[in-house]
């Protein structure tokens, strides 16, 4: 059905945008009911309102292992900032950046790439962290709530106002004369402590979650004699030609000390993955100009983080799509692993999704005769990491395939300690769940006080 809206001239006076794409009827809407409120611009609250450095400052950067933490838009999701794939850089480069710094209770914004993304750095562990330019850091006045203004931004009002707002050419982004200009309500003190504590809430049980799962991990390594692995390589290393032809590779990186020192560690009690595999698919092309936004979830390599599915960015397909390719629906308890770009990261597919499609270069499979929640943490760990990693193949991409895959060793313990591992790791999925619920009451809130 063909919507549109009439609008008036006096409208569009002083107006920076005529393109249809700015009046419709949803943004509209987002506009009559926040003017029915008291609000004030966001510039308005803030002490400052700052991107990232300048561009030509970044070819200063030399990623490490360790050091200060940076944020890339990747790493900001709804709501919070997820720490465990940061890159590092140096002391000399934070100095160099150091107009990027973000401290503890920042609010920071994505501004490219998945636009609109808000979250409050919390728990930073550190004086500060730093940051890339496609990032917003909004440091509000003293007094002011990060909290409630992280809700509302992430809100339908906040979220609506924002992708009203993006400007694309090559590629889509919102500006910080844009962001400033973003109209947030002002309730009662009570009403927006209270939403903050909703969202703070929510912060914890992540922070709960992390923990939970790392209890696991330290756990299973523990339990492997893997805790204090020693990642050390020798410069050099010597390799029987019976080596290489049965490995049918040559290349120095498939030789690299650790992952014999990692297969030597466990494999006298493994056994490999494809024992524990019922059925499995590789995913299957779908179309992007298919893609829509209802529907049957299509899972793609990006939904897939360690041990969480996360569908906050997702694809659906048609009735008609989903027809395609049959032999890769998923459903519920299925286990996934990507098989390209950032390879080996798995995840369940969890109870709520009964049925979803794969798209290509992830292998879906149903497990048998092991745990599934310590098979999945297994290969999350370095367990997993290092023999997936080392199969890899490629130049640009780095690729795995399901041949390699399923020859992996899969280390076998006592079914107690499985299970023990496996509660951390539904405990650590609760409380994931319970921080959600908890970020949408607070999203909630502020939308039913606009609402009223």
């Amino acid at each position: 059905m063909i919507t549109y809206s009439i609008i008036q001239k006096s409208q569009l006076e002083g107006a920076l945008r005529l393109d249809a794409e700015y009046y419709q009827l949803e943004y509209l809407d987002v506009e009559k009911k926040l003017n029915a409120v008291k609000t004030k611009f966001l510039e308005d609250l803030a002490e400052s309102i700052l991107s990232f450095g300048a561009y030509s400052l970044t070819s200063n950067i030399e990623w490490q292992d360790k050091g200060i933490p940076y944020l890339n838009v990747g790493d900001i999701y709804d709501g919070y900032i997820n720490y465990s794939d940061v890159k590092h850089i140096s002391e000399r480069v934070d100095e160099i950046l150091q107009k990027s710094r973000i401290r503890e209770g920042d609010v920071v914004l994505t501004m490219a790439g998945t636009i609109g993304n808000a979250a409050v750095t919390y728990n930073i562990k550190s004086d500060h962290i730093n940051g890339n330019q496609a990032i917003a850091k909004i440091k509000l006045k003293e007094g002011l709530s990060p909290y409630y203004l992280v809700a509302f931004l992430n809100s339908k009002y906040g979220q609506l106002q924002i992708r009203r707002e993006i400007v694309s050419s090559v590629q889509a982004n919102i500006f910080l004369g844009q962001i400033k200009k973003l109209k947030i309500p002002v309730f009662d003190t009570n009403v927006i402590k209270k939403t903050g504590s909703l969202y703070l809430g929510f912060l914890k049980e992540i922070e709960n979650s992390k923990s939970l799962y790392q209890q696991a991990e330290n756990l299973l390594l523990e339990e492997l004699g893997l805790k204090n692995f020693s990642e050390e390589e020798n410069l050099s290393s010597v390799i029987n030609l019976s080596d290489i032809k049965s490995a049918h590779r040559m290349d120095a990186e498939y030789f690299q000390s650790r992952y014999d020192k990692l297969i030597r560690k466990i494999k006298n009690n493994s056994k490999k993955l494809e024992i524990f595999i019922k059925s499995y698919s590789t995913g299957f092309p779908y179309k992007s100009e298919n893609y829509q936004e209802a529907g049957t979830p299509l899972i793609r390599i990006n939904n897939i983080k360690k041990g969480v599915l996360d569908l906050n960015d997702t694809a659906y397909l048609s009735e008609k799509d989903c027809k395609i390719s049959l032999k890769d629906e998923a459903k519920s308890g299925d286990i996934v692993l990507s098989m390209s770009g950032t390879i080996g990261v798995s995840a369940i597919i969890p109870d709520d999704i009964l049925k979803s499609y794969v798209n290509q270069r992830i292998l879906k499979f149903t497990s048998k005769d092991i745990n599934r929640d310590y098979l999945v943490l297994l290969l999350n760990s370095i367990v997993g990491l290092y023999q997936l990693e080392r199969i890899g193949t490629g130049g640009v991409q780095i690729n795995i395939s399901y041949k390699d895959i399923k020859n992996i060793l899969i280390p076998i313990l006592p079914e107690k300690t499985q299970q023990k591992i496996a509660d951390l790791v539904r405990q650590s999925h609760e409380a994931r769940k319970k921080a959600k619920e908890l970020l949408e009451e607070a999203k909630r809130k502020v939308e039913e006080l606009i609402e009223k």
